[in-house]
């Protein structure tokens, strides 16, 4: 049977959403969900957080949205992106639904829109805001195979997100492990329940601050310039890298594989600095670029156990905390060296450090694995729609 090609709107339906007032607060609080467009993160499990009442659902443009119907977001920083709906609800005016039909299977067109998601982006309108229009999302066309075919697409890419998603969790676990493990060791590192001396880091580290790169002299090749989206998400990204010539004069702002480093610039009330990295192996050396540094441990300090200290909420806030702008925030090397934290023995500290590496090479196979089965659905997705 020959694949047709068709408008979403010549096999479905699309509906969008609505708000009911704010100002009635007889409207909200009831029992009907009610989802914002953050629930748009190309997934098929969410929560809703927020309910309306019948009377709210009456008095808007609100509509009820079917079980199984394939939401798409309309506006912001989530344009394009798509959630598969596992419940009866009503969104809101930057959601467009499309209801499920005898003409397709749901699991299949959720699958297809995020496949052409950049499509969607490319054709956003707008500047900071990007949007697309319910008439947009009707006009989409989709290639529609048989429904048996469509069904069997389906189940082959939901199996391989389930794999996928039980990789995550087992990283997640081993990650809950390695805090267990520290907890068990140290103590509640902000109450410091085990009593340990505590002391300014200024007696443990050295802090060695980033150049100031020119970006206009970056290169496609060379050392890796590691900048605040490279190390700010508390692991080493090799993301949007660029690149600079070996140069003997910055032979100071070389760090390497093991090293210790941390951002130190990013966005008030967000999780987007003060966070550490350990460096991996992924290149033999790297530059620091400014805005970043380098903690240099002496040795009373194993890089394990500050690296895990400085993720734990309370101890991280104690840096975060300091803000000397409206929105962007900054830590000084002054305030790291000034932060004072617990210090146990150093032999304890080494016999934390053992268990998160062994813990490490677990981890290694499983994110192996994990980038394994992503690809693999990236090669599905090519070849079913592509």
């Amino acid at each position: 049977m020959a694949i047709e090609y068709l408008k979403i709107c010549d096999f479905t339906e699309v509906i969008t959403g609505g708000t009911p007032s704010t100002k009635k607060s007889e409207y909200w609080g009831g029992t009907i969900p009610w989802l914002p467009s953050g629930v748009c993160q190309n997934c098929s499990v969410f929560d809703a957080k927020t309910f309306i009442t019948q009377e709210g659902l009456d008095n808007s443009a609100a509509k009820m949205i079917p079980i199984n119907s394939v939401l798409i977001a309309l506006t912001g920083a989530t344009a394009g992106k798509v959630a598969y709906l596992q419940m009866e609800a009503t969104a809101n005016q930057s959601i467009s639904a499309i209801v499920p039909s005898e003409k397709h299977i749901p699991k299949y067109l959720f699958y297809y829109l995020l496949y052409r998601r950049d499509k969607t982006l490319s054709d956003c309108y707008g500047g900071a805001q990007k949007h697309i229009s319910q008439e947009y999302v009707k006009n989409i066309i989709v290639p529609l195979p048989s429904l048996e075919k469509q069904t069997r697409i389906a189940c082959e890419l939901d199996y391989t997100n389930e794999l996928i998603d039980k990789r995550k969790e087992q990283l997640r676990k081993l990650d809950e492990l390695v805090k267990a493990r520290f907890v068990e060791l140290f103590g509640d590192p902000e109450k410091n329940t085990l009593g340990w001396k505590e002391q300014p880091l200024s007696k443990h580290l050295n802090v060695i601050g980033g150049y100031a790169f020119k970006s206009e002299k970056f290169s496609e090749e060379g050392i890796p310039v590691l900048r605040i989206g490279n190390i700010n998400s508390g692991f080493f990204k090799p993301v949007n890298l660029v690149f600079w010539e070996d140069d003997d004069a910055l032979s100071r702002y070389k760090m390497y594989p093991g090293d210790l480093v941390m951002s130190l610039t990013g966005t008030v009330g967000k999780d987007d600095y003060g966070n550490v990295c350990i460096l991996g192996n992924d290149y033999t050396e790297y530059y620091l670029n400014q805005r970043n540094a380098k903690l240099e441990l002496k040795d009373t300090m194993n890089k394990y156990y500050l690296s895990m200290l400085l993720k734990f909420e309370p101890v991280k806030k104690k840096l975060t905390g300091i803000s000397r702008g409206v929105r962007q925030a900054n830590i000084s090397n002054k305030d790291i060296l000034n932060l004072s934290v617990p210090i146990p023995p150093i032999e304890l500290q080494n016999q934390f450090a053992n268990f998160v590496e062994q813990t490490g090479k677990s981890k290694l196979e499983v994110q192996k694995s994990l980038e394994k089965l992503e690809l693999l659905k990236k090669a599905l997705m090519q070849k079913y729609f592509g």
